[in-house]
């Protein structure tokens, strides 16, 4: 996980969304699935992402709209752009009804990749209230070492490593890697004579 700042809510996404989604809930209390007048923003919410998964920071083509505050637990932030974040579908998913940290309150530096396994660590940046939380995503939320992710985090490395992605290039589609490997330079220069 990297910093995201909070992406400005789009001009059209009240009248579109917040107004006929909150009126859809009145009509419908205690709907399991809400209507989806969110979709239409897509687009804006991944532009704000850097079109980057808010939770694995790395590039995704075809990411969703994932209420960082589900509608079950709080109906009433359905329809509110602040309680948007893009992620990748199979991250929404396994998010389910665990907490998570969430992209908008990450810092810079909370979060490592290591190489050469590419698996992701939580630094002791983490401020000690939020450690918990994240010790129960390391248990449960596959953002860490889970095999369908460091497969993605492989292939960037790889497409850099061959030549076919610059270092700035990685920094864009895969930032925490960028960074590992800005590392691993910089300790190679410093041991060359």
């Amino acid at each position: 996980m990297i910093p995201v700042s909070p992406v400005p809510e789009p001009v059209s996404f009240d009248a579109a969304c917040r107004q006929p989604g909150n009126a859809w809930l009145q009509r419908n209390p205690g709907a399991e699935r809400p209507h989806d007048y969110w979709s239409a923003f897509r687009a804006d919410l991944a532009a704000g992402f850097g079109n980057r998964c808010g939770y694995s920071a790395m590039y995704e083509p075809s990411g969703t709209i994932d209420h960082y505050e589900s509608h079950r637990d709080c109906p009433a932030k359905t329809y509110e752009w602040s309680n948007y974040r893009f992620a990748a579908q199979w991250l929404n998913s396994s998010k389910k009804k665990q907490r998570v940290i969430d992209p908008y309150v990450v810092e810079d530096g909370w979060f490592e990749i290591q190489l050469p396994s590419l698996q992701l660590m939580a630094t002791d940046r983490i401020p000690l209230a939020l450690r918990p939380l994240v010790d129960q995503m390391k248990r449960s939320f596959p953002i860490f070492h889970d095999e369908r992710i460091l497969k993605q985090r492989r292939q960037w490395y790889r497409l850099y490593q061959e030549g076919k992605l610059s270092l700035a290039g990685l920094s864009e589609v895969a930032p925490l890697i960028a960074q590992a490997e800005a590392r691993r330079l910089a300790v190679s220069a410093q041991a060359t004579p």
